[in-house]
């Protein structure tokens, strides 16, 4: 499912336009990111967390020539499914 088609599944389901389907969903991304950025988390009992987590400076290897080469310390997204995601999927 692509986001054309969540944002119809959403509009279907909710009794929305795609417009304000649309929106919504643009809201929800917005809402999540910001809350990223500064650090904090993001739960949505059942579904799950959206979280960020510090990733450690590191030395890699180049595939291509086998040189060493500097990782920088990075911040990535997280997220961990609830417990009725997983037991709708399973």
């Amino acid at each position: 499912m692509n986001k054309t088609e969540l944002i119809e599944h959403i509009s279907t389901k909710a009794d929305l336009s795609k417009a304000d389907a649309g929106r919504a969903l643009e809201a929800f991304i917005g809402a999540v990111k910001t809350t990223l950025k500064k650090k904090g988390t993001v739960t949505l009992v059942g579904f799950g967390t959206f979280a960020v987590s510090e990733r450690a400076a590191r030395t890699g290897r180049n595939p291509r020539t086998g040189e060493a080469i500097k990782i920088k310390k990075a911040r990535v997204p997280k997220f961990r499914p609830g417990k009725a995601l997983k037991d709708a999927v399973n």
